[in-house]
C-alpha cells in the first residue's frame, strides 16, 4: 500500500506524542463479515478547521471508513481524536464527539420538521435546556434557509429536504468531528451549493474537523482544503487538492482520462475526455 507522507506538524505513526489537536488514522482496517473493505489505513494528522473531501470510485470504502471511525462498523486500528482513541471512549463519549449523517434519508414520519429536530437534540444534549435548545434549531434551520418547512410533516417534504433536515440534526450537535455520507447526494445545484457554504463556514467557525463522502470532484475541488482518495485496498492520495489531484490520480482512482484546468475565478475544474477501458487501465492516462 501506497501511505501518504505526513503533512508539517503530523502525527508520527510511531508511539510519540499524539497531543495534537486534529484527527489522525493509524492502522485503520473495517469491512463486512469475510470481506475486508479497507486495509491498514493511515491518515496524517487533519487539524482543526479542516473540511476533508473523502473521494473515490464506487465501493472504494467511503462509507465503510466514516462509519468505522463513527463507530458503527467493527474496525481495528487506532482513531485519535485531539490524541484520545475514539476507539478506547465509551459510546455516549464518542457519541457526543462525533457526528454522523448516512446515506440514508431521515425516515418519513407525521413530526414537523421542528418536532423531529426536537427529538434528537433531547436525545444527544437533553443538558441544554427548552430555551437554548429552541435557539439552536432556529439558528441552525435560518443557516441553511430551512425556516420556511419547520413547521411541515416529515412525510410531506421531498428527499433532498429530508435529507437537509438530517443534516441539521447533526450541525445541531455541534460535534468536534463531523462525518458527512454523500450530504448533497438527493440536492439540486442551489442546495448543494447552500449546504456545502453552510459547512464551509461551520467548519471555519468552530474549528471543527469534517470528513465528506462526495462524488462531485468539481465541489471537492471548491470547498475542501484537503482531500482523501481511496482505491482498492490503498490510499491513493491524502494531502492539498493543488497538490494531489492530477490526471494520473484521476486515471487510477476513477478509470479515465482527465484534465485539470482553472474557472475564470481562478477554481480547478476536472474535465474528463473519456473512460478508459479495463485492458487500458495500467497504461499511460494521456492520449
Amino acid at each position: 500500500m501506497r501511505q501518504p507522507v505526513a503533512a508539517p506538524g503530523g502525527v508520527e505513526g510511531g508511539s510519540g506524542a499524539h497531543t495534537a489537536a486534529g484527527l489522525a488514522l493509524h492502522g485503520l482496517a473495517a469491512g463486512y463479515p469475510g470481506r475486508a473493505v479497507i486495509r491498514a489505513l493511515d491518515l496524517p494528522r487533519v487539524p482543526p478547521g479542516s473540511l476533508v473531501g473523502v473521494l473515490g470510485a464506487n465501493a472504494a470504502g467511503k462509507s465503510t471508513l466514516l462509519k468505522a471511525i463513527a463507530g458503527l462498523r467493527p474496525a481495528r486500528g487506532r482513531i485519535l481524536l485531539d490524541g484520545e482513541d475514539l476507539n478506547a471512549c465509551p459510546p455516549r463519549e464518542r457519541l457526543r464527539r462525533v457526528g454522523y449523517l448516512p446515506q440514508a434519508l431521515p425516515q418519513a414520519s407525521s413530526l414537523v420538521a421542528y418536532e423531529a429536530m426536537l427529538a434528537a437534540l433531547h436525545a444527544s444534549r437533553p443538558e441544554l435546556g427548552r430555551a437554548r435548545t429552541q435557539a439552536l434549531i432556529e439558528a441552525v434551520f435560518a443557516s441553511l434557509g430551512l425556516a420556511g418547512i419547520a413547521l411541515r410533516p416529515l412525510d410531506e417534504l421531498s428527499g433532498g429536504q429530508r435529507q437537509m433536515v438530517g443534516l441539521a440534526q447533526v450541525i445541531a450537535r455541534e460535534s468536534r468531528l463531523l462525518l458527512l455520507d454523500e450530504p448533497t447526494s438527493a440536492l439540486d445545484l442551489r442546495w448543494q451549493l447552500q449546504v456545502l457554504q453552510t459547512v464551509r463556514t461551520l467548519v471555519d467557525r468552530r474549528q471543527a474537523i469534517c470528513l465528506m463522502a462526495l462524488h462531485d470532484l468539481n465541489l471537492a475541488l471548491r470547498f475542501c482544503d484537503r482531500l482523501v482518495v481511496l482505491g482498492p485496498d490503498a490510499v491513493l492520495a491524502a494531502g492539498l487538492p493543488a497538490r494531489e489531484v492530477d490526471a494520473g490520480l484521476l486515471h487510477r482512482a476513477y478509470g479515465v482520462q482527465a484534465r485539470i484546468e482553472r474557472c475564470s475565478h481562478g477554481y480547478p475544474v476536472v474535465l474528463v475526455d473519456r473512460a478508459v477501458d479495463a485492458a487500458a487501465s495500467d497504461t499511460d492516462p494521456h492520449p
